[in-house]
């Protein structure tokens, strides 16, 4: 299938142009180092700074995923983001939870989220259940390991071969749990138990995961990656995770998941006039 609407709720977002999903991470040890821990005003501003600037999306996330992260305990994510996701439920965009644990997916549908972004590609005991039991979208990633061990020795025999593969299986599993196609995001999550060779091969590659015919997300803002390739600290990562991004839709993702959404805006607005013909009126 080739999707022409990505079905969040009730949001239907085109898919004619590449999107762009805002980050907002209420957590205090993020690794780019803009989490807000439990300051819902602060979250909020940057979420109506982020609507203005052109975000598609926003994605709020209470745990960190970073290398060598350690598990945060239910109700501490759930007090962390269901206070954010009801503030920003009125929003005229749908608001995405970066969660992988059903009890935190449950809590925040019925607060006003619109999508499930998984890092774990709704393996958890009961996720393909109470997303399907939903009207919301979600985001399958692909991740080798867990957090805590991913980066040890990551190792593909044929890293676009596989997290395909993987992908197309959590697809699979999805459709046969009642969630319907237009429904699916897949996430083939770079920096995710992945050297930064397999990323590179990852990004090269992207449109054979593309060509698996659902909407791809592509999260390289700010990643380690970029650091090895520029030797730039986090906080100087901008450039590079605009370029990466350009690249990622160049090579088939309909969706970026970033930090600097005015500047990827601009960037994808220049992109989009050269490549697609589409200047802005």
């Amino acid at each position: 299938m080739s999707a022409r609407e990505l079905v969040c709720g009730q949001f239907r977002l085109p898919l004619d142009r590449p999107l762009i999903m805002g980050i907002v991470n209420v957590t205090p040890d993020s690794f780019s180092g803009d989490g807000l821990g439990r300051d819902i005003e602060r979250a909020c501003e940057q979420a109506e700074r982020f609507v203005g600037e052109g975000a598609d999306l926003l994605d709020v996330g209470g745990e960190s995923t970073r290398p060598g992260a350690m598990p945060v305990p239910v109700q501490e994510e759930l007090d962390r983001v269901i206070p954010v996701i009801e503030a920003l439920s009125g929003l005229r965009i749908p608001v995405s939870v970066d969660t992988w644990k059903p009890e935190v997916m449950e809590a925040a549908v019925a607060a006003g989220a619109s999508v499930i972004n998984d890092i774990n590609g709704l393996r958890a005991p009961r996720a393909l259940e109470v997303v399907a039991r939903s009207d919301v979208a979600v985001c399958l990633m692909h991740m080798q390991g867990n957090p805590q061990t991913m980066q040890g020795d990551p190792h593909y025999d044929d890293v676009v071969a596989e997290v395909g593969a993987f992908l197309r299986e959590r697809v699979g599993a999805a459709q046969r749990a009642g969630i319907a196609a237009e429904r699916i995001i897949l996430d083939p999550g770079f920096g995710f138990g992945k050297t930064a060779e397999h990323n590179l091969a990852l990004l090269r590659g992207l449109g054979s995961i593309a060509a698996l015919g659902y909407p791809v997300l592509a999260g390289l803002s700010r990643k380690s990656l970029l650091g090895k390739l520029t030797g730039r600290a986090v906080g100087e990562r901008m450039p590079a995770s605009v370029t990466a991004a350009l690249l990622a839709v160049e090579r088939g993702a309909r969706m970026v998941r970033v930090h600097d959404v005015g500047a990827t805006r601009d960037a994808l607005a220049v992109w989009r006039a050269v490549s697609e013909g589409h200047a802005a009126g």
